[in-house]
């Protein structure tokens, strides 16, 4: 129903007749042609610099002790394995432009030629809220996560001897997480305009809203740390009540425009 209701907004609002389901499931395979190309050659761009890649994600690591800077490689293919999710997910950062982009041309060609204007602003705030995201796990919270964890197993009279597969999945799921947690605003805007969320809805369910979220923080942040929770699930808390008041002025603003 959700997918049917989007190729209805998608329609021209002039248009007598309504586009046919399946070339809507046609222009929706384009734009995935397209965003997965848009992703490969990020990927290949990003494995070539795969050896600046590493030295990049072990800098927290480094920063926490030295002495564990260098990591375990226990599998024969691990050096080629985790090059590949690497570039996959650096490749993602550096594509996500794009992909929004591609994403907007698909769902939103019905918009007016003044509501396009705020096409690409609209990208590069959500990419802007992406990458702060993101640069805000890599310098502030992945080191405090990593050295809960290092001194935790200190404590149990352990020597912290962490293998690269270990490491990377955890940091690259740690990173991306924290970057799409950024995403709500934007995520929450495109509902409300889709007319599938009111504002109404939003400040009654606010409360499982909250629940969710802190869910959710717990499903990224994979750290017994209520510290770390609370630094992920608040700003996602803040974001939600911001996405609130601003649905509330886009209702606001398309009721006055229907009058």
């Amino acid at each position: 129903m959700a997918l049917r209701e989007i190729f209805r907004f998608r329609e021209l609002p002039d248009s007598d007749t309504s586009k046919p389901f399946l070339e809507h499931l046609e222009d929706l395979r384009w734009t995935i042609v397209k965003m997965a190309i848009t992703l490969i050659i990020a990927m290949i761009g990003c494995f070539a610099f795969r050896s600046s890649l590493v030295r990049v994600m072990q800098r927290p690591l480094r920063e926490v002790d030295p002495q564990i800077g260098a990591l375990r490689a226990l599998g024969i293919t691990d050096s080629i394995t985790i090059s590949f999710h690497l570039a996959f997910y650096a490749g993602l950062v550096i594509a996500f432009p794009m992909l929004l982009y591609f994403l907007a041309e698909f769902v939103l060609p019905a918009l007016t030629a003044l509501e396009k204007r705020f096409v690409l602003p609209a990208i590069f705030v959500s990419f802007a809220l992406f990458v702060t995201g993101v640069l805000s796990c890599y310098f502030w919270l992945l080191p405090k996560t990593i050295l809960f964890f290092f001194h935790d197993t200190q404590s149990l009279g352990w020597a912290p001897t962490w293998t690269v597969q270990q490491y990377y999945s955890f940091v690259t799921r740690f990173t991306i997480g924290f970057g799409l947690a950024f995403e709500l605003p934007v995520v929450v805007l495109a509902l409300v305009r889709f007319g599938l969320v009111t504002y109404r809805f939003m400040a009654r369910t606010r409360p499982y809203a909250i629940v969710l979220i802190f869910v959710l923080a717990t499903i990224i942040t994979p750290t017994p740390d209520i510290l770390t929770l609370i630094a992920l699930g608040l700003p996602m808390c803040l974001l939600y009540e911001s996405c609130i008041w601003i649905a509330w002025l886009m209702q606001r603003r398309l009721a006055r425009r229907a009058q």
